[in-house]
C-alpha cells in the first residue's frame, strides 16, 4: 500500500511540476487544502477516490491515467543529458589537434562562445535541468566522428550549424570559408522559407545534407523528453517526409557516406517507429 501512495503522490507530483502549476494551484482545483496535496505527494496519503476526476481535470489527463496506468508506470529517470559536454568537447580538441582538423578545432572554440550561457529546452520531466546548449551540437560532432567521417569542413559545420539562427549571426560573418558558410547558411531555416524549399537547398550540398541528418538523428534522440504530443507528431511526419528522402539522396550522390548512411538511418527509423507505437497506443 504505501508503496502504492508513493507511486501516485510521485506521478502527481511530476505532472503537476510538467504544467508549471504549483501545490496551492492544484489545491484550489481539487477544493482540497495544500496540505493534502504535500501529503500526497510525499506518499503519507492517497487521494480520495471521490477526487480523482477533479485531479483528473487539473492535471489535463484522462481519468483513466490515474486508475489503470499507475501500476504500471517504472519508477525510471530521464536523464537530461546522455554524456558530459566537457567531456565531449575535450575528445573533439584533441582529435582536432591530432588529425590536423584546423576548421573543427577553430569551430570548436568558436561555438562554444557563441553559445555560452544558453541552455537547452529543458525536458518535461524536469522543468529544473541545466543543460548547456552546446551540448548538442557537440554531441552530432562526436556521432559523426564515430561513425567514421574525418571531413574537417563536416565536424566543422556540425559545431556551427544553429550559430547563426539561435545568436543573430549571418552566414557571411562567419571567421571561416565560404564553402563552411555556404553550408551553414544553407542549414538556417530562414523567415517564412517552405519545407520543401529548405530540404531541397540543403540537399543541393553534401555537407549540409549530412550534417541534417545527423542534426534529426540527434534530434529524435532526446525529443521525446521535451516535445509535447502534437510537437512530436509533427516531428516523425516531417522526418519520413523530408530528412528519408534526403537520406536516399545521400546515398545515392556521396557515395563515400554509404555506411554512416545506413547507420543514421537505422538509428532514425528505430527511434521514430518506436515513437510512432507509443503516440499510437
Amino acid at each position: 500500500m504505501q508503496e502504492e501512495e508513493d507511486m501516485i503522490g510521485e506521478w502527481i507530483a511530476n505532472r503537476r511540476q510538467e504544467l508549471g502549476m504549483t501545490q496551492e494551484e492544484l489545491a484550489k482545483q481539487v477544493f482540497v487544502s495544500v496540505q493534502a496535496v504535500s501529503q500526497w505527494e510525499n506518499g503519507r496519503t492517497m487521494p480520495d477516490v471521490n477526487n480523482y476526476p477533479r485531479i483528473a481535470d487539473a492535471l489535463q489527463i484522462p481519468i483513466s491515467e490515474l486508475f489503470d496506468d499507475l501500476e504500471k508506470k517504472p519508477n525510471w529517470v530521464i536523464r537530461d543529458q546522455m554524456f558530459s559536454d566537457s567531456h565531449m568537447y575535450t575528445r573533439l580538441k584533441t582529435i582536432a589537434q591530432m588529425e590536423h582538423l584546423e576548421q573543427t578545432y577553430h569551430a570548436l572554440s568558436y561555438a562554444q562562445k557563441m553559445h555560452d550561457g544558453v541552455l537547452r529546452k529543458p525536458n518535461k520531466f524536469n522543468r529544473n535541468a541545466k543543460v548547456p546548449y552546446i551540448f548538442h551540437p557537440l554531441m552530432m560532432a562526436c556521432h559523426a566522428h564515430a561513425i567514421g567521417i574525418r571531413d574537417d569542413k563536416v565536424l566543422a559545420v556540425c559545431m556551427l550549424h544553429d550559430v547563426c539562427e539561435d545568436c543573430g549571426v549571418l552566414p557571411k560573418e562567419l571567421p571561416f570559408p565560404e564553402e563552411i558558410q555556404h553550408a551553414v547558411a544553407l542549414l538556417t531555416k530562414k523567415k517564412g522559407q517552405k519545407t520543401k524549399e529548405y530540404y531541397d537547398g540543403i540537399a543541393s550540398n553534401s555537407v549540409a545534407s549530412i550534417v541534417k541528418a545527423l542534426d534529426r538523428c540527434n534530434n529524435v534522440s532526446t525529443m521525446a523528453a521535451s516535445f509535447s504530443r502534437e510537437k512530436l507528431i509533427a516531428y516523425v511526419d516531417e522526418t519520413e517526409k523530408y530528412v528519408y528522402p534526403l537520406l536516399n539522396h545521400i546515398k545515392e550522390h556521396d557515395l563515400e557516406y554509404n555506411d554512416q548512411v545506413f547507420v543514421i538511418k537505422y538509428h532514425l527509423m528505430s527511434l521514430i517507429e518506436t515513437i510512432k507505437a507509443m503516440i499510437i497506443d
